[in-house]
C-alpha cells in the first residue's frame, strides 16, 4: 500500500490491479485494507498524475474506470489551478486516445463504456467517430439545456448557451449530413437522439425551414414497403391471437397506439377536405385514397376481432366464473384487469370511430352465433357483451338504435332460452350491463326501457349469487340517467311507470338484502328527483317510504310499551336499515323534497338517538371505556352514526333556498342540537361520534346566516372537548381530527364573516360567540402540528380561499416547533415565542423586517434561528394554495 502511495517511485500497475480486484472481491480477506489503500490512493492530490501511464499499461478494466474517475475529479475540481501546459497535455491526450480506441469499429464497440468516461473528440470523417462525437453534443446538449440548473451558476450557464447557439449552425449542418448521406444504424440511431435533445431549445426555422421534415420519413410511398409492413401487421395480429396474457398485453399497448393515431389522423383529414373539397373539385382531383386507414382496413378488421374475443372485465359486472368453472359474485376488484379494461375499451373505441359498420357486422356475427349456439360458452358471450357495451357513444343514435335493438332482442331471447342457473345467470349479467351502458337509447325508445326495467325487476328476485346485486346497480344507474321518463305519462300508458312501480314494491323488494334495498330506494328516489310539482313529490315520497314507516312505527309502539325493545339485538339492525334507506332516499331526492318524511321521523329519531346515548353511558359506568368496544354499545354507536348521516344528508340537501334554510333552522335545528350537543359535551371520549363535527360543519356552511345564533353554543361544546382529544397525541382519534378541521374551516369560512352583522342584530350573542371563535384561532396552530396526512390534507384546505400568509404561518409554527419544542404563537400579533430544553428563549416575527424578526439575547441561537428562517424563506417562497 505504502509503495502505490509514494508518488516518488514509479508505479507498479501491475500491483494495482491486484490491489483493485482485491477491491472488488467482498470475499477477499483483504478486501477492506485494499478499499483503504484505493481511498488514500484516489484522494491523493498527485494521484492524476499517474492515470496516463493506469491507461496505456493496466490489462484490468476496472482499473482503468478507476484511473478515468480520478482523472474526472482533477478537471472537475482542480482544472482552473492547473499551469496550461497541463490542460493542454490533457486535453490531447485524452482526445488521442479516442482516436485511438474509435479507429476501428470493433473495438469501438468493445470498448464502448470505456470511450464514454472520455471528454473531448475532434470531429472526423469516420462514420464510427461521428457517432462519438454525436454522443458527446447529445450529452453536453442535456448537460447545458436540462441538468444545469443545480451544477452551474447561472451566469456560466448563459454563457455555455450562447455558446452553444452560435455553434449550432455548423452543428445542424453535420446532423443534416448524417441523415441524407449515411446508412450508418448506430450514427443515424445517436443523431436521431441528438436531434431530439436540440428540439427543445433550437430555433424553430432550423425544423420547418430547412429539409429537416422532409428527410425524416424513413420509407417513401412504394407498393414494396407497403406490402412489407401490411405483412408485418399480418404477423403481430396473429401474435395478439395467442393464448397468452403477457404476449396480448405487450400487443395491446402497440394496438391502443396505432388505433389512436388513425383516429386522430382520420379526424384531422375528414375536416381538412370538408373546408378544401371546393378547392379540390376545381382544380379536378380527389383526396388521396391511399390512405392509412384504408392501407390497414383488412388489419383492423382483424383487430376487431383479437380486441372483442379477448375483451376483460369492466367494474359494473359483479358475477365472476372462479376456478372451479361456477359462477359466483366477485369480492375483489382485479385492478389489473380494470386498467386492462380502460385501454381496450379506448382502442376499440377508435376501431369504431374508423370503421362503425365492420365493427356491428363483427359483434352481430358473433351475437347470431352465440344465440344458435354455434361456440357457445361463458367466455365467449361475456366477451362480446363487454366489448358491445364499451363503445357506447362511439355511434350515432340512429346507428345506436339498430343495433341495440337486434342486441336486446337475442340477449332477452337467449336469456328464456337457456337452462341452469349458471347459464341465465351470465345471460342475465350481460343484459344488465349492456342496457346499463346505453341510456341515450333507453331514453329514447320507451318501450325498450320499461321492458329492461321489468327484467331487471325480474333479476332481483333471483337467488344465483351477484345478480340481485347487479340488477340493482343497472337499476340505479338507468334510474339516475333516464329519472324523467319514469315520473311523466308516456303514450300508450294508463299513468306514470313510479306510480305502477309503488304499487308492486312490496313484491319487487321482497328478496332484497338490505345493501340492495338500500340502493333500490335510491334509484327510485332519483326517479322521484324529476317530479316538478312539490304536493304530488310528497305523496310519492310517502308511497316510497310506506314500508320503512310501517317498520318504524311497529318498532316505535312497541318501545312505547317496553323500551327495553329498542335494545334487542335484531331490533337495532332494523333500526339501522331503516335510517340508512332514509339517508339514501334523502340524498337522492332532491332539494326540500325529504321535509315531510323527516317531520314524520324527527321526534322519534331524537327519541331513539337520546335513549341509546343513555344506555351507552349506563355501559361505561359499569365497565369503563372499554365498555365502548362491546357488540352491543358497538352496535347502539351504529345506529347513532346513522342518524347523524342523516341528519347531516337532510340539511344538505333540504337548504337549497332561503325558506328551506330557515324552516331547518326554525324546526328541526334546535331540538337537533340540544339532544346532540349534550351527548357529545358529556360522553367520554371514546364514546363521542365523529360524525357530530361534520353535521355541524354542514350546518353552518349550509345554513350560512340562519344559524348564527346557534354557532357560539355549537362551539362551546364541542371545541374544548374535542382539542382536548386530539392534542393529548398526534394518533388516537383520527376521524375526530380531521372532521374538526372541516369545521373550523366553516367557521373561519361562514361564521367570522358573519360575526359584525351577528353582532348588530344579536347584541345577546356577541359575547358568547368572541371567546370561542378567538380560542379557535388561538389553538388551530396547536391542532395543527399533528404530522398526520389527513389533517395535513385539512390544513390545506384551510388555504383553499388564497391566504399565503396564513399558510406560511402554520408551516413556519410547524417546523420550528418540530425542531425546537416548545413554540407558542400570538394570533393577534403573530409573534411566536420559542424556548428551548435548555431554557433559551427568543420572539420570531415571521412577517417583520428580515433585520428585526428575531428577537434573541443568545447570539448562537440568534444565529440558528436566522439559518432556519433563511431556508425556510426560500422553501416557502414559490408555494401558494393552488400548488398544494
Amino acid at each position: 500500500g505504502a509503495k502505490l502511495l509514494d508518488m516518488n517511485v514509479p508505479l507498479d500497475v501491475a500491483m494495482l490491479d491486484e490491489v483493485v480486484a482485491c477491491m472488488q472481491n467482498p470475499n477477499n480477506p483483504h478486501h477492506a485494507m485494499a478499499n483503504e489503500i484505493m481511498v488514500a490512493f484516489q484522494a491523493h492530490q498527485d494521484s492524476w498524475t499517474r492515470v496516463s501511464q493506469i491507461l496505456e499499461t493496466s490489462t484490468y478494466q476496472p482499473t482503468k474506470y478507476f484511473g478515468l474517475q480520478i482523472l474526472e475529479d482533477a478537471i472537475k475540481y482542480k482544472w482552473f489551478i492547473m499551469p496550461k501546459e497541463q490542460r493542454e497535455g490533457i486535453k490531447q491526450y485524452i482526445v488521442g486516445k479516442i482516436l485511438n480506441l474509435a479507429a476501428d469499429e470493433s473495438t469501438m464497440r468493445k470498448e464502448r463504456l470505456f470511450i464514454s468516461k472520455l471528454n473531448l473528440v475532434l470531429v472526423q470523417k469516420s462514420e464510427v467517430l461521428c457517432e462519438n462525437n454525436m454522443l458527446i453534443l447529445k450529452l453536453l446538449s442535456e448537460e447545458i439545456f436540462d441538468f444545469s440548473k443545480d451544477q452551474m451558476t447561472e451566469k456560466k450557464t448563459k454563457a455555455l448557451k450562447e455558446s452553444l447557439n452560435h455553434e449550432f449552425v455548423q452543428i445542424f449542418r453535420l446532423c443534416e449530413f448524417v441523415l441524407d448521406k449515411s446508412t450508418h444504424i448506430p450514427l443515424l440511431t445517436i443523431t436521431l437522439q441528438t436531434l431530439l435533445r436540440f428540439l427543445s431549445w433550437i430555433p424553430l426555422g432550423f425544423i420547418f425551414e430547412t429539409n429537416l421534415v422532409e428527410t425524416l420519413p424513413i420509407t417513401r410511398p412504394s407498393d414494396e414497403a407497403h406490402i412489407a409492413l401490411l405483412t408485418g401487421f399480418q404477423y403481430l395480429v396473429s401474435i395478439s391471437e395467442v393464448d397468452d396474457d403477457n404476449i396480448f398485453k405487450i400487443c395491446l399497448d402497440y394496438w391502443h397506439l396505432l388505433t389512436r393515431d388513425l383516429y386522430s389522423i382520420d379526424q384531422t383529414q375528414a375536416q381538412s377536405h370538408g373546408m378544401n373539397v371546393l378547392a379540390l373539385t376545381r382544380r379536378g382531383a380527389e383526396p388521396d385514397p391511399l390512405t392509412r386507414k384504408s392501407l390497414l382496413k383488412v388489419i383492423l378488421s382483424r383487430l376487431r376481432v383479437v380486441m372483442i374475443s379477448k375483451m376483460v372485465k369492466p367494474s359494473e359486472v359483479l358475477i365472476v366464473e372462479d376456478e372451479n368453472g361456477e359462477i359466483v359474485r366477485e369480492t375483489t376488484k382485479d385492478t389489473e384487469a380494470l386498467s386492462q379494461y380502460k385501454t381496450m375499451h379506448e382502442g376499440l373505441v377508435y376501431l369504431t370511430h374508423l370503421d362503425y359498420d365492420d365493427t356491428e357486422n363483427i359483434m352481430l356475427e358473433k351475437l347470431t352465433d352465440q344465440v344458435e349456439g354455434n361456440g357457445w360458452s361463458w367466455n365467449n358471450l361475456n366477451t362480446l357483451c363487454w366489448a358491445i357495451g364499451s363503445i357506447s357513444g362511439a355511434m350515432s343514435e340512429e346507428n345506436e338504435k339498430r343495433f341495440l335493438v337486434t342486441v336486446i332482442k337475442d340477449l332477452l331471447g337467449l336469456c328464456e332460452m337457456k337452462r341452469g342457473k349458471d347459464n341465465k345467470a351470465v345471460v342475465a349479467s350481460n343484459i344488465m350491463y349492456v342496457v346499463g351502458q346505453y341510456p341515450r337509447f333507453l331514453r329514447a325508445h320507451w318501450k325498450f326501457l320499461k321492458t329492461v326495467v321489468n327484467k331487471l325487476f325480474e333479476f332481483m328476485h333471483e337467488l344465483h349469487p351477484g345478480v340481485q346485486d347487479m340488477a340493482c346497480d343497472t337499476f340505479l344507474k338507468i334510474a339516475q340517467k333516464c329519472r324523467r321518463k319514469f315520473v311523466v305519462l308516456q303514450p300508450g300508458e294508463p299513468y306514470p311507470f313510479v306510480e305502477e312501480l309503488m304499487m308492486e314494491l312490496p313484491k319487487t323488494v321482497s328478496d332484497l338484502e338490505p345493501h340492495q334495498l338500500h340502493t333500490f330506494y335510491e334509484a327510485v328516489a332519483s326517479m322521484l328527483a324529476a317530479e316538478t310539482i312539490p304536493a304530488r313529490k310528497d305523496t310519492l315520497v310517502a308511497e316510497l317510504m310506506k314500508l320503512p314507516n310501517a317498520a318504524w312505527q311497529n318498532l316505535m309502539q312497541q318501545a312505547a310499551h317496553n323500551v327495553d325493545v329498542l335494545f334487542d339485538a335484531q331490533a337495532v339492525k332494523e333500526i339501522v336499515k331503516i335510517i340508512r334507506t332514509n339517508g339514501n332516499v334523502c340524498k337522492a331526492i332532491g332539494p326540500n323534497g325529504f321535509n315531510a318524511q323527516m317531520g314524520t321521523l324527527f321526534q322519534d329519531l331524537l327519541n331513539v338517538y337520546r335513549t341509546y346515548t343513555q344506555r351507552i353511558a349506563q355501559r361505561v359506568a359499569q365497565g369503563g371505556d372499554i365498555a365502548t368496544k362491546s357488540a352491543e354499545v358497538r352496535s347502539l354507536r351504529s345506529a347513532k352514526k346513522e342518524s347523524l348521516r342523516l341528519f347531516e344528508a337532510f340539511v344538505e340537501h333540504s337548504s337549497a333556498d332561503d325558506n328551506g334554510r330557515q324552516t331547518i333552522a326554525r324546526h328541526f335545528l334546535p331540538l337537533l342540537l340540544e339532544v346532540v350537543l349534550t351527548d357529545y359535551k358529556t360522553t367520554v371520549a371514546s364514546a363521542k361520534e365523529a360524525e357530530v363535527l361534520t353535521l355541524l360543519a354542514t350546518c353552518i356552511s349550509k345554513l350560512k346566516a340562519a344559524v348564527a345564533p346557534a354557532a357560539p353554543g355549537m362551539l362551546e361544546a364541542v371545541f374544548e372537548c374535542t382539542l382536548q382529544m386530539i392534542t393529548r397525541n398526534f394518533e388516537d382519534f383520527p376521524e375526530h381530527r380531521v372532521n374538526f378541521f372541516k369545521l373550523l374551516k366553516a367557521v373561519n369560512e361562514f361564521c367570522i364573516s358573519m360575526h359584525p352583522t351577528a353582532a348588530c342584530r344579536h347584541d345577546h350573542s356577541v359575547k358568547a360567540e368572541t371567546p370561542p371563535l378567538k380560542e379557535e384561532a388561538d389553538h388551530m396552530p396547536l391542532a395543527a402540528a399533528a404530522d398526520e396526512a389527513d389533517v395535513t390534507r385539512a390544513i390545506e384546505s384551510l388555504a383553499d380561499e388564497g391566504d399565503v400568509q396564513a399558510l406560511h404561518l402554520i408551516l413556519v409554527y410547524r417546523v420550528l416547533k418540530d425542531q425546537y419544542g416548545r413554540v407558542e404563537l400570538d394570533h393577534g400579533t403573530n409573534v411566536m415565542t420559542i424556548e428551548t430544553p435548555g431554557g433559551v428563549k427568543a420572539q420570531v416575527r415571521y412577517f417583520g423586517p428580515k433585520q428585526e424578526r428575531i428577537s434573541c439575547e443568545n447570539s448562537a441561537f440568534h444565529d440558528k434561528l436566522h439559518d432556519t428562517l433563511a431556508k425556510l424563506d426560500q422553501a416557502l417562497q414559490p408555494i401558494e394554495p393552488a400548488d398544494l
